[in-house]
C-alpha cells in the first residue's frame, strides 16, 4: 500500500451544490481517505536465534545507491541498530523509525546489549536484560531482535547476520578503550546516521527519579509498597507518611477556600443581580407613584371631577331670569342644635316671618 500523500493534508473544496452523504461535496482531484484498519503488527518480533536463514543463497552487500534505488522484495536491505534501551521510551522508538526508513525495502535488526555487558562498559541499568528484550520486541518497526549483542560489531558478526549497514546517531560513542566504536563501520562505508531525539533520554529520565525521590517514594508507599522494598528507613517512612497527611490537609484546605471563593463569587453575582433588579422595580414604582400621587398625578384630576360632581348634585337648578315669577315656597326649616341664637334667615323668609326661628339654606350658604 502506498504511504497517505500530502495531497490527503490539503483542505478540501466544497462544490456550490453541497451534495454527497452527510452534506459532504465531491472533491475534484483529491484521492479519498485511506481505509481504517490497523498497521501495526498483531505479534512480537521474533529473536535472532529463532528465525531460520538459508545460508544455501550467497550473501552479497549492497551497495548505498542499489539500496536508496530499491532491492527486490525477496532481497530487502538488512540494517543493524543496536543499544542498551533501558527504560524504553519515544527517543528509542523515534531511532528505530528512522533505521526502519532508511530505504525503501528495510529488514530491521536490533541488537539489545546483555545486563554484564552493559554494566560493565556503561553502568547500572534499571530494566532487566531480559525487561529490555521484551520492550523492543513489542515495537512496531522492529522485524527481529538480537539477545546478548556485541558491544563491538566484529565482522564475524555482520557476516553471521548478513547486515548491510549499521544505523546509529552520528555523535562518536566513546566506550571499551575506542573513541568511537562505530569509527571501523564508518570506514568500511556501512555506518548511516540517524538523529538523536532532543528533550528525552534514559539518563534524563533517571535524573527526575533522582531529583524528586522524596515524592516518588511517598507515591510508592501509598500504592502499597513497604518501606523495606524501597530500601527507606524506619524514620524517613513516618516522615513520608507525616507529609502525607499535611499535604492532604492542605489540599482540603485548598478546597475549602476555592468552594468559598466560588460561594462569595455566585452570592456577589446574585447581589448584584437583586440591586439592578431592585432598581428597575423602584424607578417604576416612583414613576407609577408620581403618576398617581404627583402634582398633576391622576388622583388630582379624580378629585377635581369628583368634587364638582358632588357640588353639581346638591346645588338646585336657578330658574331662568325669563320665566314668570312666583311665589316660592318656604324653604324646610332648620334649627342649630346646642344653639341659643337665632340663625340668620333667609330674605325671602325675613319677610313673612322676622321672628321665626326657622333657617332656610341658601344657594350662597351650600357653597
Amino acid at each position: 500500500m502506498e504511504p497517505p500523500t500530502s495531497s490527503r493534508l490539503n483542505s478540501r473544496k466544497r462544490r456550490k451544490d453541497g451534495s454527497g452523504p452527510n452534506g459532504a461535496a465531491e472533491l475534484d482531484g483529491i484521492p479519498p481517505k485511506m481505509s481504517r484498519r490497523s498497521f501495526g503488527l498483531r505479534e512480537p518480533a521474533p529473536f535472532s536465534d529463532e528465525v531460520e536463514i538459508d545460508y544455501s543463497k550467497p550473501y552479497v552487500r549492497v551497495t548505498y545507491e542499489e539500496a536508496m534505488r530499491g532491492t527486490p522484495l525477496d532481497r530487502p536491505v538488512r540494517v543493524y541498530a543496536d543499544g542498551i534501551f533501558d527504560l524504553f521510551h519515544s527517543g528509542h522508538a523515534r531511532a528505530l523509525m528512522q533505521a526502519k526508513n532508511l530505504f525503501p525495502n528495510t529488514y530491521l535488526i536490533v541488537g539489545v546489549c546483555s545486563d554484564e555487558l552493559t554494566h560493565n562498559f556503561k553502568g547500572f541499568t534499571v530494566m532487566s536484560e531480559n525487561e529490555r528484550y521484551d520492550a523492543v520486541q513489542h515495537c512496531r518497526y522492529v522485524d527481529e531482535v538480537v539477545r546478548n549483542a556485541p558491544w563491538t560489531l566484529t565482522p564475524e558478526f555482520l557476516a553471521e547476520h548478513r547486515i548491510d549497514f549499521v544505523a546509529h546517531d552520528d555523535i562518536p560513542y566513546s566506550s571499551a578503550g575506542s573513541d568511537d566504536v562505530y569509527k571501523h563501520i564508518k570506514e568500511a562505508g556501512m555506518f548511516v546516521p540517524t538523529q538523536r531525539t532532543e528533550g528525552i533520554s534514559t539518563s534524563d529520565i533517571i535524573t527526575r527519579i533522582v531529583r524528586d525521590y522524596d515524592v516518588y517514594a511517598r507515591r510508592n508507599l501509598q500504592r502499597g509498597y513497604t518501606a523495606k522494598e524501597l530500601n527507606v528507613s524506619f524514620i524517613n517512612e513516618k516522615k513520608y507518611h507525616l507529609q502525607e497527611r499535611v499535604d492532604k490537609v492542605k489540599k482540603r484546605v485548598k478546597d475549602v477556600e476555592e468552594k468559598s471563593k466560588e460561594f462569595v463569587q455566585k452570592v456577589e453575582e446574585k447581589s448584584i443581580d437583586l440591586i439592578q433588579k431592585w432598581e428597575e422595580k423602584s424607578r417604576e414604582f416612583i414613576g407609577n407613584f408620581l403618576e398617581m400621587f404627583g402634582p398633576e398625578g391622576a388622583l388630582k384630576h379624580m378629585l377635581k371631577e369628583g368634587k364638582g360632581r358632588m357640588l353639581q348634585a346638591i346645588s338646585p337648578k336657578q330658574s331662568p331670569s325669563s320665566s314668570p315669577t312666583h311665589d316660592r315656597s318656604p324653604s324646610p326649616s332648620f334649627r342649630w342644635p346646642f344653639s341659643t341664637k337665632t340663625p340668620p334667615s333667609s330674605p325671602a323668609s325675613r319677610s313673612r316671618n322676622e321672628s321665626a326661628v326657622t333657617y332656610d339654606i341658601s344657594e350662597d350658604e351650600e357653597d
